[in-house]
């Protein structure tokens, strides 16, 4: 199953975002605008009209996923301590390629996840998201897995079981910020949940929330 290269095709499509914001920000044109067609849309969704822009989505978060994680982990260490580095897990974008297809499904489904947190995916936005990632090269089985995702019941906990180490615990987390509008009250709810079943320390989520804010 290709969900290393859909992700990957998503974070290029935010790099691009991101890399083009300060010129969008000086013309006063609405970046969100960009990406109301694109796969990484179509995961968010523009829920019963509301705007991308209203949603929440923050690029730089998604552009830089394996290393945003890392640091937030970084800020929170005493210097010279290798162990605990060991024990961490590599950041995403280090690990071999079968790693990286793997963790990568974990990310999609924590995405998708997230968009799903306000209960308003309906069948509409799901044929669209098919639609999409087919564009993208999805193949036979990633279109039967995102189908599955879209119509499993939301639980924290088994997302949490598919989490292999503490950087793919916090990549899992920030993937989740970058979807979610912590104003909307069931998706602050969803990453309360998350992080308890990621097990992960809060001052760690408060830095990882704010890298993703920053970009």
């Amino acid at each position: 199953m290709n969900a290393q290269k859909i992700l990957s095709q998503l974070m290029k499509q935010a790099t691009k975002h991101t890399a083009s914001s300060s010129a969008v920000k000086k013309s006063g044109f609405d970046v969100s605008s960009l990406v109301g067609s694109g796969a990484l849309g179509m995961l968010v969704g523009s829920k019963r009209g509301r705007s991308m822009a209203g949603k929440g989505l923050k690029y730089g978060a998604l552009a830089g996923l394996g290393a945003l994680a890392w640091k937030a982990w970084q800020a929170h260490q005493s210097s010279g301590d290798t162990a605990s580095t060991e024990r961490e897990g590599q950041p995403l974008e280090q690990l071999s390629e079968t790693e990286q297809e793997r963790r990568s499904r974990v990310i999609l489904k924590a995405m998708i996840a997230a968009a799903r947190a306000d209960g308003h995916i309906d069948a509409e936005e799901r044929a669209a998201l098919t639609e999409q990632i087919d564009a993208l090269g999805a193949d036979d089985e990633l279109h039967a897995w995102v189908e599955q995702q879209m119509s499993a019941p939301l639980d924290a906990d088994a997302l949490a079981q598919d989490v292999d180490s503490p950087q793919a615990a916090r990549e899992v987390y920030l993937a989740s910020v970058a979807i979610v509008d912590e104003q909307n009250a069931m998706e602050r709810a969803w990453l309360d949940q998350l992080r308890t079943a990621l097990s992960l320390d809060e001052a760690v989520c408060q830095t990882l929330e704010r890298e993703a804010r920053a970009d």
